[in-house]
């Protein structure tokens, strides 16, 4: 009878001793880390990260407890995507998140293995990040911007608002795949509607003013397509156009609360949160190959009244009312 008690204690420890094992084999797991290259600087950018954070957290990844979020700026310099690339790689995340084609096309040179998320990306297919939308292939995925193709839009909102539009200045960083993309595609627009097309590539941030004061008495307006070199330096695009009393429009509302006269695009911080479900997903098991690309469902038009009355513009009021937001 003793025997038999002692061999019951034997195998409720054993059985307890089983059951105890997996928990402690999993708290002895390392933590996943999640590396955000960020493309700009937090003044500019980090709406978008704490909506991506603020996600990531209602899906159960905490910083600090169940994730680790490894976070660095770029400060809108192409030599520091590489740089931060080649860190994330020495630290060996799980995954990395950024955006725009520059950036990832960086970080894929650093790593073919390490699951690449971007939360932007222009024209994906386009620039050669992924095979299609459907199929990504390869270590990539993330969500679509669709700047291409909405060129057409934003040209229209501008032509409701400037009496006598016959020149629309295009400015792009020359050396972002993405943004040129989009200068090409809303060159093609613009002609298509009659405008004569002023293209103007610059390289540096130091670039910007000249360029601009030189659009003076030569276009109507200026469409600025966005990339982190853009993103970093939106204040001094601002106010150069003002300057030369150019109307402006972009695709990303954070130039309209700088001073722009309006913006039509995606909601980028919902890009973001969406962007944190993906990451989920890869977390979770899912290879980026196997996570179609997605694109936007939110879109928003945000004017900026002060600006257009600076310019001497009268915005109308059915434009008002479309607005997301008008910034008085």
């Amino acid at each position: 009878m003793q025997f038999d008690r002692l061999r019951r204690r034997e195998f409720i420890t054993l059985l307890g001793g089983a059951a105890a094992w997996p928990l402690a084999a999993r708290a002895q797991q390392p933590m996943p880390i999640v590396g955000l290259l960020n493309i700009s600087t937090p003044s500019t950018e980090q709406r978008r990260v704490d909506a991506f954070i603020k996600r990531f957290r209602e899906l159960g990844w905490i910083n600090g407890r169940t994730v680790a979020i490894e976070s660095r700026w770029a400060e809108g310099r192409a030599e520091r995507f590489a740089e931060i690339a080649a860190e994330f790689v020495r630290l060996k995340v799980n995954v990395i998140v950024t955006a725009g084609a520059g950036p990832v096309s960086t970080v894929r040179q650093a790593t073919q293995l390490v699951p690449i998320v971007f939360a932007i990306a222009t024209d994906p297919v386009g620039t050669g990040l992924v095979a299609t939308l459907a199929r990504p292939g390869g270590n990539i995925t993330g969500l679509s911007y669709m700047g291409t193709d909405l060129a057409g839009k934003r040209i229209e909102l501008l032509r409701g608002v400037v009496a006598g539009f016959a020149h629309l200045a295009i400015m792009a960083n020359s050396g972002a795949a993405g943004a040129m993309l989009e200068m090409r595609e809303t060159q093609t627009t613009a002609t298509t509607l009659g405008l004569e097309a002023v293209l103007l590539e610059i390289g540096t941030g130091d670039q910007i003013a000249p360029a601009i004061a030189m659009l003076k008495n030569r276009a109507d307006a200026l469409y600025v397509c966005p990339d982190p070199l853009i993103n970093a330096n939106r204040i001094r695009i601002v106010t150069s156009a003002l300057s030369a009393r150019l109307p402006t429009v972009f695709g990303e509302r954070e130039n309209v609360d700088a001073g722009g006269l309006m913006s039509y695009g995606p909601n980028v911080p919902d890009m973001y949160r969406r962007a944190a479900e993906i990451v989920d997903k890869i977390l979770r098991g899912t290879k980026p190959a196997d996570i179609p690309v997605e694109q936007p469902t939110k879109f928003e038009l945000v004017l900026n009244l002060k600006t257009a009355k600076a310019l001497g513009l009268d915005v109308p009021s059915h434009l008002q009312q479309l607005a997301d937001e008008v910034i008085e």
